[in-house]
């Protein structure tokens, strides 16, 4: 029993849950000041991991845990409050 038990908890790692990535498309975004407040926002949401924002292409990245999802309707408030226009998402699984 001992061994079955140390068998899975050395495989744990492998049967962690996957990350999730979002991508998503933002009007406004034109200054690193900018990128920090959407940035500041998106971390207070528990289970985001990482995030990256391109300010060339308007992109903002986020991976987070599999415990969360993000919907169109929170990301356009979200961006929304911080004086941004959100366009669009994509989530892909890491």
């Amino acid at each position: 029993m001992k061994k079955m038990i140390l068998a899975f908890m050395l495989l744990g790692g492998s049967l962690a849950q996957a990350d999730t990535i979002y991508t998503m498309r933002v009007d406004g975004l034109a200054c690193p000041y900018c990128a920090y407040g959407v940035e500041k926002k998106l971390k207070k949401i528990t289970g985001v991991k990482k995030i990256d924002v391109d300010l060339d292409k308007g992109i903002v990245t986020a991976v987070t845990d599999d415990s969360v999802k993000f919907t169109d309707e929170q990301m356009t408030k979200l961006f929304k409050d911080s004086g941004f226009t959100f366009r669009s998402m994509k989530k892909a699984v890491k």
